[in-house]
């Protein structure tokens, strides 16, 4: 039986921040008329954004599977979710759908954890168990956490692109949102360290 090629931990970070980081930069250098508003710049922007975004997610997934002959479940999610609503964005020209995307996202995490808790089972174990070995309790524990957090990150994100423009947006999506999960993966070492597995030497 092939075991599962483990990724370079700095690899597997590139892909996973690399778009983000490329759609920040896209927006950022993106051509938008002369003489525009305010409100058509950020429109002109996020388009082009969205529509550099959209390859590079493909890309990466294209490397993750060529690498490692499988393809992460939640990256695959995710990529559907970004060509459907990015695909929407750049052709019927409305930022609405790409800032809805991440909403979608969390909610579907979200509600795919609190599916797998009504069924007394953790799906981030299937995800995550070889890398933190964990008693049952504390996956359930875990897993209840990360759902809360999921659509605490949906609630939030509904709140920044109906009340800020679309410069806030995508600065908030760049950076506050990962550091944000950073930020609570960190939080949860006193679970692990409660509920960790510990090899009997």
């Amino acid at each position: 039986m092939m075991t599962e090629k483990k990724q370079n931990p700095i690899v597997k970070l590139v892909l996973e921040i690399g778009p983000i980081m490329v759609f920040f930069l896209a927006y950022r250098m993106a051509p938008f008329p002369e003489g525009a508003t305010d409100d058509e710049r950020q429109l002109a922007q996020v388009i082009f954004a969205t529509g550099v975004f959209i390859p590079i997610t493909l890309i990466s997934l294209a490397y993750s599977w060529f690498v490692n002959k499988h393809l992460p479940k939640m990256a695959v999610i995710t990529a559907v979710i970004v060509v459907v609503f990015g695909g929407l964005t750049v052709w019927l020209q409305d930022a609405t759908f790409i800032k809805m995307k991440p909403t979608i996202l969390y909610l579907a995490f979200g509600g795919t954890l609190g599916f797998g808790l009504l069924r007394g089972q953790s799906y981030l174990r299937y995800l995550m168990g070889e890398m933190m070995p964990l008693q049952d309790e504390g996956w359930m524990l875990f897993t209840k956490r990360f759902a809360l957090y999921f659509f605490a990150l949906a609630i939030t994100n509904e709140l920044v692109w109906r009340n800020f423009d679309t410069d806030t947006w995508v600065t908030f999506k760049t950076f506050f949102l990962p550091i944000a999960t950073f930020g609570f993966i960190m939080s949860q070492v006193g679970l692990f360290a409660k509920y960790e597995i510990k090899d009997e030497e």
